[in-house]
């Protein structure tokens, strides 16, 4: 899914904003929780999330058996095969997923969510 300014979405899920504290440092006396399915318009895209750590296991990994593979000693090779091999699902999840961003939404109860994760959103 692609987000871009101006389309309407919606919270997929409930979040948790953290603590609200009053008077003394310390004091908590509450927390604001905003229910899934409140609608919103994002303001802005943000930025690209990183990979995962995994992902860049993988390309590492891949780029140095295909330029150094060959002159591998036999077990080497394997293990490193193997150590691909393991990593290359979170590989292929990450390809099928694309581009993660981070987006300004402004709910239409007028909080703003501002550097929140794609992920949390779906478009309308």
């Amino acid at each position: 899914m692609t987000l871009k300014e101006g389309l309407r979405v919606r919270l997929a899920e409930d979040l948790e904003i953290g603590e609200a504290v009053a008077g003394e440092p310390g004091a908590v006396v509450g927390f604001l929780s905003l229910e899934a399915g409140i609608e919103g318009t994002v303001e802005r895209v943000e930025g690209e999330l990183p990979e995962s750590e995994e992902s860049r296991e993988y390309q590492r990994l891949r780029a140095l058996f295909e330029d150094y593979g060959h002159t591998m000693p036999a077990a080497s090779r394997q293990q490193l095969e193997a150590k691909i091999a393991a990593l290359e699902p979170e590989w292929t999840a990450q390809q099928a997923r694309g581009t993660r961003v981070t987006v300004r939404v402004r709910l239409d109860n007028g909080f703003v969510l501002d550097g929140a994760h794609q992920d949390i959103l779906t478009p309308l």
